[in-house]
């Protein structure tokens, strides 16, 4: 089968995302490594970056929400690339004239934080311009494999970048891939209007919580939203808990620990593709209820993980499993939350649902941390296990709606254009 083409415009865009994914996955750990090599950091202030700094991030984010919805998309994402460029690239400058300090890693990786979730609001919104509504799902789908690609090569080359040449020269290619896309980006043709207010007002507070009440008045996506927050953020808890189990208390080797994450990245590419074709066959409701149900019953697998090659295959198969479902659903819910939510809504609508899933990361982070520092990592993975299945009660039963008026929706619209 020819592979669909959605357009030069679009491939500009999904070479712009495809640099900086891959840039980033590249560059996965720099900082932390930065931090204990070239700082002498305490295991608190590593935790602090890993932890804190995505949480600040979050909440710089909140108010870009609404500056976002009324900015030209592309030039939002020209901006939030250059940003990411200039912050990251001070890493290694300052290093070398003797300047940097923990406190700039800090800021720095709150900064990029905050330009990530901005970026991909704009891109989203953008994305609505460039194809048809038919091939958002494709468009989604080739956006997520992408992604997953990018978590498959991008950390083990980089593992082997910071080997060869120290985590600054990784974290300097990691700031040119931003620079590339924002280029990228600049190659997109044709003009874009200039979203306006009526009577040229202000921005006003309540501008920025309009995406979290769209996504709360909305049956279906305050569904997704929450199911989204508790799955995410159980999942991502069990990272930090299984390199602790993994590695110290069953001794598996660092590389035997990097492939039990690599090889199920390809996974991604399988559910990615699958998608488009599983909405075609079963339609969207039932691969959202269905996908969004099997996608949660494996983690409970991780709990069983024994020393030895059993134990490596008993990780790798289970991450395998949660990819594939994650990777299937994902675009599904994607397509789903662009085809619900008014144009002029977007950008808020995606930074209130990322802001979100990473306060839920966080909490449940910080959770299972304090859960396994009291008892056991392996006792912290159960809880974790148990508490997902009951994730699919938050999937939506039947097709969503707003249960704002359509009229009212409309006057919404009206004063916000």
């Amino acid at each position: 089968m020819a592979r669909r083409s959605l357009g030069r415009q679009f491939t500009w865009l999904w070479a712009a995302y495809a640099v900086s994914a891959y840039g980033s996955g590249l560059g996965f750990g720099a900082f932390s490594l930065i931090a204990v090599l070239a700082l002498h950091a305490s295991t608190a202030e590593v935790s602090a970056l890993s932890a804190v700094a995505p949480t600040v991030g979050a909440l710089i984010a909140l108010p870009l929400a609404p500056w976002v919805e009324y900015r030209r998309k592309r030039s939002v994402m020209i901006a939030m690339d250059l940003i990411r460029f200039g912050v990251m690239a001070s890493v290694p400058v300052f290093y070398v004239l003797g300047w940097l300090s923990f406190i700039q890693l800090l800021v720095t990786s709150a900064v990029v934080a905050a330009t990530k979730i901005a970026f991909h609001a704009a891109s989203g919104a953008y994305l609505q311009t460039l194809v048809r509504p038919d091939d958002l799902l494709v468009a989604n789908a080739r956006f997520e494999s992408t992604n997953w690609s990018s978590i498959a090569i991008g950390p083990p080359l980089g593992g082997a970048a910071i080997g060869l040449f120290g985590p600054f020269i990784t974290i300097m290619l990691d700031a040119f891939s931003y620079l590339l896309s924002a280029l990228g980006i600049t190659a997109i043709r044709g003009r874009e209007e200039t979203p306006s207010r009526s009577g040229g007002k202000r921005l006003q507070a309540g501008d920025l919580l309009d995406g979290w009440r769209h996504i709360m008045a909305h049956s279906g996506l305050r569904a997704l939203f929450l199911n989204n927050m508790l799955v995410s953020g159980l999942v991502m808890a069990t990272e930090p808990l299984l390199a602790v189990l993994l590695l110290r208390e069953l001794g598996f080797p660092a590389w035997q620990y990097g492939l039990a994450f690599a090889i199920p990245c390809i996974g991604g590419l399988i559910g990615s593709r699958m998608a488009p074709r599983a909405v075609a066959r079963y339609g969207q409701q039932r691969v959202l209820r269905v996908v969004g149900t099997l996608r949660v019953i494996w983690l409970i697998g991780l709990v069983f993980v024994r020393p030895g090659i059993v134990g490596l295959l008993t990780v790798i198969a289970v991450e395998l499993a949660i990819i594939i479902g994650m990777s299937l659903y994902t675009p599904v819910v994607a397509t789903y939350r662009l085809e619900h939510t008014p144009k002029h809504r977007v950008a808020r609508t995606l930074s209130a649902w990322l802001i979100g899933q990473q306060a839920g990361i966080a909490i449940c982070t910080a959770l299972a941390g304090l859960l396994a520092e009291v008892t056991s990592p392996r006792t912290a993975l159960a809880v974790a296990g148990l508490a997902i299945l009951a994730s699919p009660l938050l999937l939506p039963r039947e097709p969503g709606a707003s249960t704002v008026a359509p009229e009212q929706d409309s006057e919404y619209a009206r004063k916000a254009v």
